[in-house]
């Protein structure tokens, strides 16, 4: 079995759900609290014992790189204000020299073809795959919880947490076999099923360990759903010579690519800071308390 050692995180995608913020800032850089959400997933692949972050990245996504990036200027300038905290803060964000590759994804093929892009980064071992709209919260990351269960069972694993039965045609399902650890055995992987033909209400959350055979599958694989190159798919056939493993995270993931779990998340993380917690609590015991101000921007 071997270590996994890199981590690809597709960040090309154009965030038409949250525009005109979007507009000229990637979507990976809205903040949850004070941390953009590609920071949160780069945070979580390292706490996992991730060693090689490889960012796959489209037109106008200089601000990611930018940020993981020394700054000079900045820094003289909070050295020259004497502001130790937030020269700190920001040294917590800067990863090793060496450990983080870009690449580019030159069309929007999808996330299977974004994937690929990062073959020959990746090579020929097995990998991680965040996708950083999905925001981990809990006791310790969704990836370092999978990635205990992959050093049990080698081969592919998902993590999963559960949906209601009645949305499964939302989400990628998967079917439940035997026990293996903290985890369980997938025994089929459905692409959004009606309620009656889903195998459990078990949806895949984000976080992925995959063996390097995804490529080639991913090479020859079809257009699927939206004209696009789907990383399911080719899931799908790897399964069939692969096998797959899920373990259900004990934590919570946010959907940072809705607008709705955007605003979660900031709830959430901010109420787990105890630097703000009580005024955000004000804040929101306020706002419940005047409800004509909700409707006020309407």
């Amino acid at each position: 079995m071997k270590k996994v050692r890199k981590a690809v995180i597709p960040v090309a995608g154009l965030g038409t759900r949250f525009l005109p913020a979007t507009k000229a800032m990637p979507k990976e850089m809205l903040t949850v609290v004070d941390r953009p959400v590609v920071q949160y997933a780069v945070d979580e692949a390292i706490e996992a014992g991730v060693e090689h972050i490889v960012f796959v990245t489209g037109r106008n996504k200089g601000a990611i790189e930018d940020h993981f990036d020394q700054t000079p200027e900045l820094l003289a300038t909070l050295e020259k204000a004497g502001k130790t905290k937030q020269i700190a803060a920001l040294e917590t964000t800067l990863p090793k020299a060496g450990s983080v590759s870009f690449t580019r994804q030159q069309e929007a093929l999808g996330l299977g073809h974004a994937v690929w892009c990062a073959r020959d980064i990746v090579g020929d071992e097995p990998f991680a795959l965040l996708l950083p709209d999905m925001v981990s919260f809990g006791a310790r990351g969704c990836l370092a919880e999978i990635m205990e269960l992959y050093r049990e069972t080698g081969g592919n694993v998902i993590a999963v947490e559960e949906c209601d039965p009645l949305e499964t045609d939302k989400y990628g399902i998967v079917g439940k076999g035997a026990q293996r650890g903290k985890g369980f055995e997938v025994t089929g992987m459905v692409e959004k099923p009606a309620p009656k033909d889903a195998p459990s209400n078990l949806y895949i959350n984000g976080r992925y360990i995959l063996q390097p055979e995804i490529f080639d599958l991913l090479a020859t694989q079809e257009r699927g759903a939206g004209n696009e190159i789907q990383l399911t798919d080719s899931m799908l056939r790897l399964a069939k010579t692969s096998p797959f493993f899920a373990r259900r995270f004990a934590g919570r993931m946010y959907d940072c690519g809705s607008k709705e779990g955007f605003i979660q998340a900031n709830v959430a993380f901010a109420l787990s800071r105890p630097d703000i917690r009580d005024g955000v609590i004000d804040a929101i015991r306020d706002l419940l308390q005047e409800p004509k101000q909700l409707t006020a921007a309407e």
